[in-house]
């Protein structure tokens, strides 16, 4: 059953974390205090799991990776606190709690995202076991879709043109904003287990149709999800005034353009192996999944 192995994966990665990033006496605790809060409040920790998948899939032994995947975790972190700043998204909830910076304040929030980020590539560089050619290869990777070309470039497209109606430049900052990290999960995985170029861009492709199927999707559910399960109000698009793939589609023209990408997913999960079901019960998870 696909809960019980994510939950698994969450329980390890996790553990890892916790030790990762760990409180202390020092008298600049507080950020670590904070950076924590975000980090331990209830994340799916679906890229890490799909590093761990990928890695695994071309042969790779997962404990080795464990801490390439909590540095993606922590990306996507710093990501979400500096994304509910009131500079940005201005949102009070995340997860059924109090955003960070409603929490421990805008300027303490600020430097937990800018914490975690930082540690991110030390901790991705301690990776132990893995041929360092490799790791090297996979910290630039990583490093080029968290950055300008990747997450961020995302994020400055998505505050830049806010009302925007052009269906390309939206796939684009979805592609980037949301698509660039879950992407250097699967790459990054691939990478580290020594997947040939050839494998590595099917990971590529893969992960690009679940990042837009994934945005999609989260397009949806704030439009019409559970406040309950999302763990935050519904409707922050609307009220930022962003145009999203439900404005241009429709929700039924949404949820079959989510589905049409999933489907492009799964396909190239059969090119890649005809024996990984758990990657393929994530893929579809993602899919149905309700917050």
């Amino acid at each position: 059953m696909i809960e019980l192995t994510l939950k698994n994966y969450q329980e390890k990665i996790d553990m890892r974390l916790d030790m990762l990033l760990s409180l202390s006496a020092q008298p600049y605790n507080k950020v670590v205090e904070a950076a924590r809060y975000s980090l331990f409040a209830g994340g799916k920790r679906i890229r890490p799991i799909l590093l761990l998948e990928f890695y695994k899939l071309f042969g790779g032994n997962d404990d080795c990776a464990y801490n390439f995947a909590c540095a993606i975790e922590m990306i996507h972190t710093y990501s979400l606190i500096h994304d509910d700043l009131p500079c940005m998204d201005n949102d009070d909830m995340r997860r059924g709690k109090p955003s960070n910076h409603i929490k421990f304040g805008e300027g303490m929030a600020l430097l937990a995202g800018d914490a975690l980020l930082t540690e991110s590539f030390g901790v991705a560089a301690r990776t132990i076991g893995i041929d360092e050619a490799r790791v090297k290869d996979a910290l630039t990777y990583l490093s080029n879709n968290a950055g300008i070309n990747g997450m961020i470039g995302g994020q400055v497209i998505d505050t830049c043109f806010e009302g925007e109606t052009d269906i390309d430049l939206i796939t684009k900052t979805y592609s980037l904003k949301t698509g660039a990290l879950i992407k250097a999960a699967a790459v990054c995985g691939s990478i580290l287990a020594g997947a040939d170029e050839e494998m590595q861009k099917k990971a590529e492709e893969y992960a690009l149709c679940v990042g837009l199927a994934f945005q999609i999707i989260d397009d949806i559910l704030d439009r019409q999800g559970s406040e309950e399960k999302l763990g935050k109000p519904v409707g922050s698009d609307l009220k930022n005034q962003k145009v999203t793939m439900v404005d241009l589609l429709g929700v039924d023209g949404a949820k079959a353009k989510a589905k049409e990408l999933t489907d492009r997913a799964l396909n190239i999960l059969d090119e890649l192996t005809n024996e990984n079901d758990t990657l393929k019960e994530i893929t579809n998870y993602l899919l149905d999944r309700d917050y």
